[in-house]
């Protein structure tokens, strides 16, 4: 298992090695993934392995562990997002290759010459295991927002009026 990621690999060498790679890199080295966080405080914690499985398909399991600080958008408050991924990726060479993938790997075209970013793949999954709106799950809406309980109503009567009442009498 190396510990260093190399800038680029040669992705069938990598599969007919079994590599693995293992590390860190810092969140603030992933500038597309930074457009969509409010912070780039932290860092992903990755393992990389190439394999075939048992029909001789060409694979990637990828495994990733990150804090990612987002804006919530139900306080507009920065919050941390524990992101961890467990995905198996099959590599292809031609899209036509995607439907001999076996269920539950998700396909990663190669180019031609077989290079390979490997930061990339990383911050490819990040980015989609982002949420598409991002909630602090211990967030709560402002009052100025949610309004006054119905026990706080300052008439001190609640409505038990049928808002249908008048549609029931227009049918008649």
């Amino acid at each position: 298992m190396s510990v260093t990621l190399p800038e680029s690999v040669d992705a069938w060498r990598m599969v007919s090695a079994r590599r693995s790679f293992a590390g860190a890199l810092p969140v603030s080295a992933m500038p597309r993934l930074c457009e969509a966080l409010a912070g780039t405080e932290g860092a992903v914690e990755y393992v990389l392995d190439f394999g075939r499985d048992e029909f001789g398909t060409a694979y990637l399991d990828v495994r990733v562990k990150a804090p990612l600080t987002m804006l919530c958008q139900r306080s507009l408050e920065p919050f941390v997002l524990p992101v961890a991924i467990e995905s198996r990726l099959g590599l292809i060479r031609a899209e036509r290759e995607e439907a001999a993938l076996p269920p539950g790997s998700e396909p990663l075209l190669v180019g031609e010459d077989g290079k390979l970013n490997p930061a990339e793949v990383i911050e490819d999954e990040l980015l989609l295991a982002l949420p598409l709106v991002p909630v602090d799950p211990d967030s709560a809406l402002p009052d100025e927002v949610v309004g006054p309980g119905p026990e706080e109503s300052s008439d001190g009567e609640g409505r038990s009026d049928n808002p249908f009442a008048v549609l029931r009498e227009l049918k008649k």
